[in-house]
């Protein structure tokens, strides 16, 4: 079995507790170590505790708390962050001025859990081993 340290931690941020425990399931079959937050409340504060930067972020952008774009824009302030490639995925339309501020990718729910594994795979895959297209 593979170090976790070694693999790509990515932060599922998620109010819905079924799909934020099926992303992490995929993400971990997938080879990456993943984590999941009920809001991005609660996504700050691992951040802040945690000693693994995540490789990535996944950011649903309709929840309690502190939503996705609020999330987008406190990241902003924080250059640790800034660095941290983020993905939301949301129902919601992203378009205009529900754009979430300086995203790396969107992904419109439902989505397919490939494309999922692809981009996470692409995005985080700079420190990844594991290419799920080579067998």
């Amino acid at each position: 079995m593979e170090e976790t340290a070694t693999r790509p931690l990515v932060l599922v941020i998620d109010d819905d507790e079924g799909i934020r425990e099926g992303i992490v399931d995929l993400l971990e079959e997938e080879g990456f170590s993943a984590i999941g937050a009920a809001n991005g409340m609660e996504a700050l504060n691992f951040l802040a505790e945690s000693k693994r930067v995540p490789a990535l972020i996944l950011l649903d952008l309709m929840m309690p708390v502190l939503d996705g774009w609020t999330f987008c824009k406190v990241r902003q302030g924080i250059a640790m962050l800034m660095e941290i490639p983020v993905v939301a995925i949301s129902a919601a339309p992203m378009n205009g001025t529900h754009a979430p501020l300086r995203v790396d990718a969107t992904l419109p729910k439902p989505f397919d859990p490939n494309a999922l594994t692809w981009l996470a795979t692409r995005m985080a895959g700079r420190k990844s081993f594991h290419d799920p297209h080579r067998h």
